[in-house]
């Protein structure tokens, strides 16, 4: 493979991974466009929407449920009203509850 190729192909991976990024924000903006919000503390565990804290990546790797600082998306203005196991209630703003050590 001649060192052209070589870049070619490179930058068509690097190409194709942002690509691949951008969508995943694209997605979460056209939800949240939608009529969507962010709702901190009522995920279950593995089923958050994104990002969770630290030591998490994306959606899915939250580990405990109702973890505060991981979010799913719910519809514009349930969020607050949303009531779990009695006294937790989800939050436009990350919790400081139930975050693993």
């Amino acid at each position: 493979m001649s060192a052209f190729t070589k870049t070619t192909l490179s930058a068509v991976l690097v190409a194709g991974a942002m690509a691949t990024a951008l969508s995943s924000v694209s997605i979460s903006t056209n939800a949240e466009a939608a009529g969507d919000e962010k709702c901190f503390g009522v995920a279950l565990a593995g089923k958050n929407d994104c990002a969770a804290g630290p030591g998490t990546t994306c959606a899915g790797t939250s580990k405990v449920d109702f973890q505060g600082n991981a979010w799913k998306l719910v519809p514009a203005g349930s969020c607050e009203t949303m009531e779990f196991d009695g006294d937790r209630k989800g939050s436009l703003a990350a919790l400081e509850r139930d975050i693993p050590a």
